[in-house]
């Protein structure tokens, strides 16, 4: 389910967003100034005020930008009649996508927020909790289909499972590897889900196919 690549608006707002990934990925939040996206995008400093009050508010916009979509993909997955391994497979190829896309987007989601909490408001804490609790009705789903073991609480594989693809796309954000393709990104899904389907897989059940 590969979402549009073009997350931000066309015109001055969406330059203006685009300014602002690239200085703060370059900078972090608290250090970049609205003068410097404001250079970024090649705009006059006070246009960028006129679409953004303040710097808080382009970078809740931001935010909105990797939520929004997030949760589209969501409620497109829950309103399907997909097997549980695809279900999951959707939401390793939503961080995908998105990096292959929108790779600052990215980095500033895993830099700023999943890894800091200085950031972490408590609207920001309300997604977090929506985007585990979505998750954990997928892997709920999964235990009741017999799919994945019981004797570990659904929370806790939810944990698993969003652990390893956090610090996967840690691992390469943080060293600035791009995703080169599609293939790369069906390899990285299938590395993802063999190892946890299979290591939550029910005991005694057999291998379960990643794709």
């Amino acid at each position: 389910m590969k979402k549009d690549p073009n997350l931000f608006l066309k015109g001055k707002n969406g330059a203006i967003l685009e300014a602002a990934l690239k200085v703060i990925k370059r900078k972090g939040f608290h250090k970049a100034r609205m003068a410097d996206i404001a250079r970024e995008a090649g705009i006059s400093y006070g246009l960028v005020y006129h679409y953004f009050g303040k710097k808080e508010d382009l970078f809740e916009a931001i935010l909105h930008r990797w939520w929004d979509g997030f949760f589209q993909v969501m409620a497109e997955v829950r309103g399907a009649e997909t097997a549980v391994p695809e279900k999951l497979r959707q939401i390793i190829f939503y961080f995908l996508d998105t990096y292959q896309t929108h790779p600052d987007l990215v980095n500033i989601f895993i830099t700023e927020i999943s890894r800091s909490t200085s950031s972490l408001t408590t609207v920001r804490l309300e997604n977090f909790k929506t985007f585990i609790s979505l998750t954990e009705e997928f892997i709920s789903q999964g235990q009741e289909k017999g799919i994945l073991r019981t004797d570990f609480k659904a929370r806790y594989l939810t944990y698993i499972f969003l652990g390893a693809l956090e610090a996967f796309v840690s691992a390469m954000v943080l060293a600035d590897q791009p995703i080169k393709g599609d293939d790369q990104k069906e390899r990285i899904a299938k590395s993802i889900l063999e190892v946890f389907l299979n290591g939550a897989r029910t005991r005694g059940r057999k291998k379960i196919l990643a794709s």
